[in-house]
């Protein structure tokens, strides 16, 4: 049996893809995660903003900036749904890089202790000549 497992290459590549996927999900994360919390700021200073109307103009400019945060915050969500849709596919990209990672580190795994069960084998083997040899000389020897 090979010594070195066969698969090893293709197990490397394996663990750089996986942790390629791992840093596009961390990264996927922290935009989704700093988007929020821009979002979480922007709801937070328009609660604490003062909206004393004192005339017309004053009226019609507080609609228009209400109107214009609502468009705001409405695109901040869609944007959020995106970047939780992204957060998503990052995650599966992870779990399906790292179930190939999986299924080549248990046929490593598996070699190994094939491998182990060989050199078990070896040294047994060589024990057994020893004590036979052993034995047959200490017999033929009483014989004399």
């Amino acid at each position: 049996m090979a010594r070195t497992f066969a698969l090893a290459g293709l197990l490397r590549l394996r663990h750089l893809q996986q942790d390629q996927a791992a840093g596009d999900l961390a990264a996927a994360n922290a935009v989704a995660k700093a988007n929020s919390l821009r979002r979480a700021q922007a709801r937070a200073t328009l609660e604490v903003l003062p909206s004393s109307v004192t005339g017309a103009e004053t009226l019609y400019a507080v609609a228009a900036a209400r109107a214009s945060t609502r468009s705001m915050l409405a695109e901040m969500d869609a944007l959020g749904r995106n970047h939780v849709a992204a957060v998503g596919e990052a995650q599966a990209a992870y779990d399906a890089t790292r179930a190939e990672s999986v299924s080549l580190e248990k046929l490593e795994g598996r070699h190994g202790q094939a491998v182990a069960a060989e050199d078990l084998h070896a040294e047994q083997t060589v024990l057994d000549e020893i004590a036979s040899t052993s034995w047959h000389r200490g017999r033929n020897g009483l014989l004399r």
